[in-house]
């Protein structure tokens, strides 16, 4: 157990816990505005394109105000949202009944780790016309080879590479063992590694 007091977030939850929801204020408001980009962020990666993240952040959001009251800090908090929005994104997916491409707009920043080596993409102001482009063709290129991997696997790669957990909070979010967490991350790295470098030998080398 973790405990209220060891929790970032306890203040904050607490006084959500004390209140009834009456709409986004107050310290509901200031919750939503902690997470909203970080939901939308795991969300977005794990389906593949905006409309669905969008969906998957509502449902994520109404889980989290609805079972609040519930919630004992038997975790972290974070970890039990991180949850709460890989199971919303992986069951929209399994609901829907066709798949659709990725959306190059929605992705403002990917960051994956390859064969060791980690990769920044930035939206960089003032970038060339041909430059923009190709890194949007890498971005869509990742986004696409993350979205291929099966749903845990997926899960897991949002959650280590996108996040930045550690496998101890990975472990903890996902309710897993950490030895189950270095072995997905192990099959996630080397089904990437097998997809993602011809692409970045042909984006770095031409």
């Amino acid at each position: 157990m973790v405990g209220s007091q060891s929790d970032p977030d306890a203040r904050l939850v607490t006084a959500c816990q004390a209140e009834t929801l009456r709409g986004l204020e107050g310290p509901f408001r200031e919750l939503y505005d902690a997470y909203k980009d970080r939901v939308y962020n795991v969300c977005y990666r794990i389906s593949g394109n905006a409309t669905d993240a969008l969906d998957a952040s509502q449902e994520t959001f109404g889980i989290i105000f609805r079972k609040l009251s519930e919630f004992r800090f038997e975790s972290k908090f974070s970890s039990w949202v991180y949850r709460i929005a890989v199971n919303a994104s992986i069951d929209l997916k399994r609901r829907q009944v066709s798949r659709r491409m990725p959306s190059l707009d929605a992705i403002q920043e990917s960051e994956l780790s390859v064969d060791g080596l980690r990769f920044e993409l930035t939206d960089e102001r003032g970038e060339q016309p041909q430059a923009a482009a190709s890194r949007h063709e890498l971005e869509n290129e990742i986004q696409r080879a993350i979205t291929r991997l099966s749903p845990k696997l997926r899960a897991i790669t949002v959650l280590r590479y996108v996040e930045s957990l550690s496998y101890e909070q990975i472990s903890e979010t996902l309710h897993i063992s950490l030895g189950t967490v270095k072995s997905r991350l192990a099959r996630a790295h080397e089904a990437l590694d097998r997809e993602l470098t011809p692409v970045l030998d042909r984006f770095y080398l031409g």
